[in-house]
């Protein structure tokens, strides 16, 4: 529907706005000013779910912190990545130029601009057939005119990636085919996802070392390896340990916490950790929503059998 429309395209702008506010906060508390931005900060698009970042950063180094464009364009097309998931073009994310003008009428001015000055340098480059042009416009003017996400996300980075070889060399030959030979060296390979190993080296050091210590190094080449552990389970020793690196990592979360945000927290409670970001409309929104509900009723009915829980 026109309203569960509207409400994405909210949902969509609230996220990218709020994170870039915070990220433009802390950055000029640590280093002052915003003109060193791109030599801290990698922005990665995933998918055109938040590529009305690309807008907003602009609107905020222009209006809010008076960068002139030149500089502000030049920095936002140094931090943002986009990673691309999908080769079919009515699958890539478009918006109807009447809704954007009516929910975000300043980033339609951005976004009129960005694309008036792009296709003046393909015409300037010798790029000047109407085919072309309207092939690598960031407004879709064959039926209703929409804003396009994809070319927008496109134009808007410094690299593009999709999530295989395979899809990568696709995307150059199909859905940014044009935009490709106007920036040949901007779409690069990145294979999608990361091995558990990978995660558990950085994430948890702890429990990397118990499990090397108890079974070998070999899980870190051959996942079945970990089968190796299921004997340990009844292991008193083991399990001791194991309770241990929890502990350990609860503790450390907990003065975290308190470092960062002045709360105390009690290491024995139960704790419900996200370990991810907070997506513009799944679940990882509904459990924040949740741990919100579950602050308030517990301020409202202190008295009840809350069980412990962070």
């Amino acid at each position: 529907t026109a309203a569960g429309h509207e409400l994405r395209l909210r949902q969509e702008y609230f996220f990218a706005s709020a994170s870039l506010q915070d990220l433009l906060r802390r950055h000029k508390t640590q280093h002052g000013e915003l003109g060193s931005l791109a030599d801290y900060v990698s922005i990665q698009l995933n998918d055109t779910h938040p590529a009305i970042a690309v807008p907003e950063l602009m609107r905020l180094l222009i209006d809010v912190h008076g960068m002139p464009w030149e500089l502000a364009w030049t920095i936002t097309t140094s931090v943002f990545n986009y990673t691309n998931h999908t080769l079919l073009p009515e699958a890539l994310e478009t918006w109807p130029v009447p809704l954007m003008e009516r929910l975000l009428p300043r980033h339609m001015q951005i976004i009129y601009l960005i694309n008036a000055l792009h296709l003046d340098a393909q015409r300037e480059a010798g790029r000047g057939d109407a085919g072309f042009l309207s092939s690598v416009s960031l407004i879709e003017e064959n039926h209703s005119r929409r804003v396009r996400m994809g070319h927008l996300a496109f134009i808007g980075s410094r690299r593009v990636n999709g999530v295989s070889a395979l899809h990568t060399e696709l995307m150059r030959r199909t859905v940014f085919r044009d935009l490709n030979t106007i920036h040949p060296e901007r779409i690069v390979n990145k294979t999608n996802g990361i091995t558990f190993r990978r995660w558990l080296f950085p994430a948890n050091p702890a429990l990397t070392a118990l499990i090397t210590d108890a079974i070998g190094p070999q899980f870190q080449d051959d996942a079945t390896r970990l089968e190796a552990l299921v004997p340990l389970a009844d292991d008193p020793s083991f399990r001791e340990r194991y309770r241990e690196v929890r502990r350990a990592n609860k503790g450390a979360l907990a003065r975290l916490v308190a470092e960062r945000l002045g709360v105390g927290v009690d290491p024995e409670a139960l704790f419900d950790v996200q370990i991810k970001r907070i997506h513009e409309y799944k679940r990882q929104l509904l459990n924040i929503l949740e741990t919100i509900a579950l602050y308030n009723a517990v301020r409202a009915h202190p008295t009840r059998p809350w069980v412990p829980r962070v």
